[in-house]
């Protein structure tokens, strides 16, 4: 049994240069990040994804080869290009977004490229919302969601909300998420989709209604939270300083799967508040990790650095 199947939409975050390949922020889409921060941290990790015939294309796909993530549906398609997202920096530590083509336009997945025998092959099912904003990866994404639920595997699902994306209908992102939510065990928030979602009062709700465990994610102010079963997981916020925080939600969901895979969780029905509160403060450190260091994919921590901090800071 493998550990990590994600599929989701392709974005390749960098700062512009004279130096193209020097500027790289991240491998591309929340879900490839989650799957390097995972393998980074022992998981077997798999990306499905297809992505345009170009130099970003293949920088991809040389980055997952890199963290040890293996791609599935990775030939390359020559009437796609692979979304670039130029980002600035602000003086006051904002990053600003200009992307070169409209994001969830380059995967090209289909249903057939989701196969039934990888989903059973995986234990946690990860998605992210973006991928639902354009057809065909819609329901290469449903699809997959839908196997992993049937079959039992933990579906993990990113909540990320970019206007560009859903041409600045927030109504459209919220109705594809809550159409999909039936499916979901793990459900990731933090920032502005807390508020989408109708805030964080109405979170309970929500898990109630589809037997969801909700966390929210919050790296460097008020720690994590999980709305799981009848209370409240929490964990503290760590101190962390740094002008860029790419990359430290993905560190932290990413390790936050892997020690739920370490502390044997196969189903919702594994997770204690004790397995969860040990996967959130595991999550959390990775993330704060992450953003000291910058937030650069390359400084996604590995198992070995947040057992040391752990060990450091007891």
């Amino acid at each position: 049994m493998n550990d990590l199947y994600a599929i989701g939409e392709m974005v390749i975050d960098f700062i512009p240069g004279s130096e193209e390949a020097s500027y790289i922020r991240k491998a591309g889409g929340a879900p490839a990040n989650v799957a390097i921060a995972a393998a980074k941290n022992g998981l077997n990790a798999a990306m499905c994804c297809k992505v345009g015939d170009d130099n970003f294309g293949h920088f991809l796909m040389d980055t997952l080869a890199k963290y040890n993530v293996e791609a599935i549906c990775k030939d390359f398609t020559k009437d796609a290009v692979t979304t670039m997202a130029f980002v600035t920096l602000q003086a006051n530590g904002e990053r600003v977004f200009t992307f070169a083509r409209k994001p969830g336009a380059d995967m090209l997945l289909s249903e057939a490229d989701v196969k039934e025998a990888d989903i059973k092959n995986y234990a946690i099912i990860h998605a992210g919302s973006c991928s639902l904003s354009a057809q065909p990866e819609k329901d290469a994404t449903i699809k997959a969601m839908k196997l992993g639920h049937e079959y039992g595997k933990l579906v993990s699902f990113d909540v990320n909300y970019r206007n560009i994306m859903w041409n600045d209908d927030i109504n459209a992102c919220v109705k594809a998420i809550k159409s999909v939510l039936g499916y979901v065990d793990l459900l990731k928030l933090s920032g502005e989709e807390i508020d989408m979602m109708g805030g964080e009062e109405n979170l309970p709700k929500l898990m109630k209604e589809y037997d969801i465990a909700v966390i929210v994610e919050t790296l460097g102010k008020d720690g994590a939270k999980a709305f799981f079963k009848d209370g409240t997981v929490s964990v503290p916020g760590k101190r962390v300083h740094a002008v860029d925080a790419t990359g430290c939600g993905d560190a932290f969901w990413g390790a936050f799967l892997s020690k739920l895979r370490l502390e044997n969780v196969a189903s919702i029905s594994d997770i204690t508040n004790e397995k969860l509160e040990a996967a959130m403060n595991y999550g959390n450190i990775s993330g704060c990790i992450c953003v000291q260091s910058k937030g650069a994919i390359e400084s996604i921590p590995t198992r070995k650095q947040i057992e040391d901090f752990i060990r450091n800071n007891a």
